[in-house]
């Protein structure tokens, strides 16, 4: 039964200008236009669309190159609110630009270039279409922003909820072979392409009641040109919230650090020592990071830290959703510009009689804290 149905039997007439108002047909009417005026951008060796929204799926030609498929949710209670603790509302924009570059993020992982998202969205019959729009506009400006240019939206569903949710499935082409969590060596260099712990310190500040959300730049928004941020601190608060909000995952480091040699490498969406120890046990090595290489990423988190009480190096090691790219290099190879080495593998000896090595280590000890676990906690 349809929103509109529901509606209907229960003696009302939907809001003008929802979702029950309009209709799915309605709806795709007017998101559909916005995901077809994004430019195409793609070059000659990449796939070709055969079939794009309209059909029951999208069908493309890969030109011979090896595909990568991921997929993921973001569930509204549980990955966004629509109205934060300090008061900010969550725009239609700021949800499509999240659940882009989360799953951008996944392919960049591979090694993979972007080449195109089929999004499903739900959502309650009084969700406005306006901001349905948004939403689609949100994953557009993601797109372009980001630098996914061979990317294009090719098709998805749309269905009723008690809550809004979007689940995305990204496709991306590898330029050679994947890089997978399982190849790190002892001796390999970790390295980090992006930022930690930013969007950790944007979600404390979100939930936070003395948070003032109102300098918190839009999408169009520039770094130099905000009226509404009156003093250093201020903007960099508010740069955090929208790290959070609109996450700037490195894509492009991901086939330059395959192209460099990279021999395993993840998305640090969960925290990065969880997820290097993720990339450990796969690897069947140690992961050895290093403080002071990490020490300068807090920088931008001090003033967040002061006025929650926290200690930034917190956020850095605990804090996922930057979606930066956590690698392993050959000691050799070059790094490619904006990465930094942070730490080393070694031997892990965990299948030697009376040892049990631990995946990751700080300084030679365990961190204490791992991160984020969607059941856990």
């Amino acid at each position: 039964m349809t929103p509109a149905h529901h509606a209907a039997q229960q003696g009302r007439e939907p809001a003008p200008g929802t979702a029950a108002a309009t209709g799915e047909e309605g709806i795709l009417r007017r998101i559909l236009p916005i995901f077809a005026a994004q430019p195409a951008g793609r070059s000659p060796e990449g796939p070709r669309v055969v079939e794009g929204p309209g059909d029951d799926a999208a069908v493309y030609d890969l030109a011979g190159r090896l595909a990568v498929l991921s997929t993921d949710t973001q569930t509204q209670g549980e990955d966004h609110l629509l109205r934060w603790p300090c008061g900010h509302r969550t725009r239609g924009a700021e949800l499509g630009w999240k659940s882009a570059a989360q799953n951008l993020a996944d392919l960049a992982a591979m090694g993979a270039d972007p080449l195109s998202l089929v999004i499903s969205l739900s959502f309650p019959g009084t969700t406005a279409v306006d901001f349905l729009e948004d939403m689609a506009r949100g994953y557009v400006a993601a797109i372009r922003a980001l630098g996914a240019d061979a990317c294009s939206v090719d098709g998805g569903d749309l269905g009723g909820a008690g809550e809004l949710s979007a689940t995305v499935a990204a496709l991306g082409a590898c330029r050679g072979m994947p890089v997978r969590r399982d190849g790190a060596r002892p001796g390999d260099v970790v390295v980090l392409a992006g930022t930690l712990g930013r969007a950790a310190a944007g979600l404390d500040l979100l939930l936070h009641e003395d948070f003032d959300p109102g300098d918190i730049p839009t999408e169009e928004d520039t770094a130099h040109a905000r009226p509404g941020a009156r003093d250093a601190d201020r903007r960099a608060l508010a740069d955090l919230a929208a790290t959070q909000l609109r996450p700037c995952p490195p894509l492009g480091a991901g086939p330059a650090l395959a192209g460099a040699g990279a021999r395993a490498m993840i998305d640090v969406s969960d925290g990065l020592v969880r997820d290097a120890g993720r990339l450990a046990r796969a690897s069947g090595v140690q992961v050895r990071l290093d403080s002071p290489a990490l020490s300068g990423l807090r920088a931008d988190l001090e003033p967040a830290g002061r006025l929650l009480g926290r200690d930034p190096m917190d956020w850095v090691l605990t804090g996922g959703e930057d979606h930066g790219l956590l690698a392993c290099l050959p000691p050799q190879a070059p790094l490619p510009p904006g990465v930094r080495a942070i730490g080393s593998c070694r031997k892990n000896h965990s299948d030697d009689e009376h040892r049990d090595d631990p995946p990751v280590t700080l300084d030679g000890g365990v961190p204490e804290h791992l991160g984020w676990d969607h059941f856990g906690g």
